[in-house]
């Protein structure tokens, strides 16, 4: 729904649950996702809370299986039925071999060996919420959000109505996101033409791109990329392609 000033309710990021046998670990973790932007909640053990494991709506389930009082493959596939369609991220304290490929049998989308250190797991849940975002129809990252199916633009929770030709333009360029697309590329996806007709229509139509997602924002998402064409910034630190 959108507000009253012309702007939709901003989206909240992510939420992740986590569950682990370790409250410390779980704290761990929790700070290093927040800390990357996501938002967290911490699970009590099954059979005290399945009731929140149940209603929590959450957009990804990270939890340890072991050491948590019920048989791994068994805590796996119980947290694989809650998940549904979301994703589901094993975590083991252990550098198991064997530890991931029973989680992932069982019916995890991936499993991690994370120890002390919590970055490689910040990085796979980012991965995972990107993967489901796609399977889904949608793009973007950071303030982007691209719905494929409805096609649907958000910044920053504020609704962009784009026509056909630069939806699709800021869709490609989404697809691979700091990365310049040439203006080649973009003849071919977006009007299905296999040769330069030596007009000015791709600039035309980012300029127009520009005006609606760049106008009014802090930080300008749609660079030229001298030479190579054009390319969509997830994040206003990012470098120059």
């Amino acid at each position: 729904m959108e507000q009253s000033d012309g702007r939709a309710a901003a989206r909240p990021p992510p939420l992740v649950a986590i569950r682990h046998p370790s409250a410390a670990r779980a704290a761990r973790l929790s700070d290093a996702l927040a800390a990357a932007g996501f938002r967290t909640l911490p699970l009590p053990p099954l059979a005290a809370g399945a009731r929140l494991w149940r209603e929590t709506g959450f957009d990804l389930f990270a939890i340890d299986p072991f050491d948590d009082g019920l048989d791994p493959a068994t805590m796996v596939t119980l947290a694989r039925g809650i998940a549904e369609r979301r994703p589901l991220l094993a975590l083991t304290d252990r550098d198991s071999r064997a530890d991931r490929l029973l989680a992932l049998i069982a019916g995890a989308d991936d499993a991690v060996g994370w120890a002390a250190d919590p970055a490689e797991v910040v990085a796979r849940v980012a991965a995972l919420l990107r993967r489901s975002r796609m399977a889904a129809g949608q793009l973007g990252d950071g303030e982007l959000r691209i719905d494929l199916i409805d096609r649907r633009v958000e910044r920053a929770g504020r609704l962009i109505r784009l026509p056909l030709r630069e939806f699709d333009l800021l869709a490609n360029l989404a697809r691979i996101p700091d990365q310049p697309v040439s203006r080649t590329a973009l003849l071919k996806a977006v009007w299905r033409i296999d040769f330069d007709p030596g007009t000015n229509r791709v600039e035309v139509h980012m300029s127009r791109l520009r005006a609606k997602v760049d106008r009014g924002f802090g930080w300008p998402m749609l660079r030229t990329i001298k030479g190579r064409g054009y390319a969509l910034r997830s994040r206003p630190d990012a470098a120059n392609p």
